[in-house]
């Protein structure tokens, strides 16, 4: 089994014009990378009114999962972010009833969205931050091109940056709407992980 590298919720990067453009930003805990994660509105939502403080009038589908849980002394121990797969991170809840444990596959919103209410850790692999986390480090943030640079750039100097510059590169470009640099940045990005 992969290393487990425990991880923060950053926040949570959010699109005023676009729906389902959110990233949910996780950092590891006893380290300086970033794992960005692309999730859908509701999960979103889901997410961010707990980070907010916000209790809704009614139980969201979230709340009434951890509602049934508590009637019936269910524990979410953890949730272990286990897999990137064509496009998709794989999640996976452990639960505990009366002792007895199990593994039970999931969404990784949703999966954050009650690991977030039920206060439990969540988890991935080094092999996940190794090829999918963004690092910052003094030296990359001081040599690194900005933004508005990259904009200009053609595919050719785009291939002049470091790999965890571009994919930093990309979760600005979404932060900012700018669709159009992000597909160019995502295309660069893929290119050089296809030919590893």
């Amino acid at each position: 089994m992969s290393q487990r590298i425990k991880l923060s919720i950053l926040g949570i990067s959010f699109s005023q014009v676009q729906a389902g453009a959110y990233a949910l930003i996780f950092s590891e805990e006893q380290g300086i990378r970033r794992l960005p994660i692309v999730i859908g509105t509701p999960e979103a939502q889901s997410i961010a009114i707990v980070m907010e403080g916000i209790t809704p009038p009614r139980p969201l589908t979230h709340d009434l999962i951890c509602s049934i849980w508590k009637e019936l002394g269910i524990l979410l121990k953890e949730v272990i972010i286990y897999k990137f797969e064509e496009g998709a991170f794989f999640s996976e809840l452990l639960i505990e009833q009366n002792g007895t444990e199990y593994r039970i596959d999931s969404r990784t919103s949703d999966a954050v969205a009650l690991a977030i209410r039920t206060h439990s850790p969540i988890f991935t692999t080094e092999e996940i931050m190794r090829t999918m986390a963004v690092v910052f480090d003094e030296q990359s943030l001081q040599s690194d091109v900005p933004l508005q640079e990259v904009n200009e750039k053609s595919e050719e100097e785009l291939a002049d940056l470091r790999l965890d510059a571009l994919k930093e590169r990309l979760k600005e470009a979404v932060n900012e709407e700018n669709y159009e640099l992000a597909t160019r940045l995502r295309d660069e990005i893929n290119r050089r992980e296809n030919k590893s």
